[in-house]
């Protein structure tokens, strides 16, 4: 009987872990994945192009943010220190995604590439930090579902 508990509580634990860390994991992933290929043209024009791609590093980067966020904070650290651990994290990852280009054919290292993905990690977290309590209270409880509070 102690031994079923014992695991009935570690198959808990490994299965919250997988709910918290799973997400961000993957989105990690998928973000190496597009940086290991060819950049597509999103438009002839220049600077469409230009805005299109780094949109894209804004939202990418947000939202690793924003699940490291809900990781955290489902693994009991307080909100203040969740959102500034989602931002630093996520900026670290776009180093490290900065330095994987260099040795990717076709793909260049950018600082500002890592400034942008700081940029839409730090406005994701300062968002959900700042406004969240703000919501409605119907609003409120779909991010809660979601483990973000």
């Amino acid at each position: 009987m102690v031994k079923k508990t014992i695991l009935m509580r570690m198959k808990n634990k490994a299965m919250t872990l997988l709910n918290l860390w799973l997400p961000p994991v993957l989105w990690a992933a998928m973000i190496y994945k597009f940086s290991s290929g060819t950049v597509p043209i999103a438009s002839q024009i220049y600077w469409q192009d230009f805005a299109v791609k780094k949109i894209g590093h804004v939202i990418l980067f947000a939202m690793l943010a924003v699940l490291v966020y809900r990781a955290l904070i489902g693994e009991g650290v307080n909100r203040k220190k969740a959102a500034i651990l989602g931002v630093v994290i996520s900026f670290l990852y776009g180093i490290s995604d900065e330095f994987h280009q260099m040795f990717t054919q076709g793909r260049e290292a950018r600082f500002r590439d890592t400034i942008i993905d700081g940029y839409g990690a730090g406005v994701a977290m300062y968002l959900v930090y700042r406004f969240i309590s703000k919501l409605p209270k119907s609003a409120r409880e779909i991010l809660l579902r979601f483990g973000i509070k």
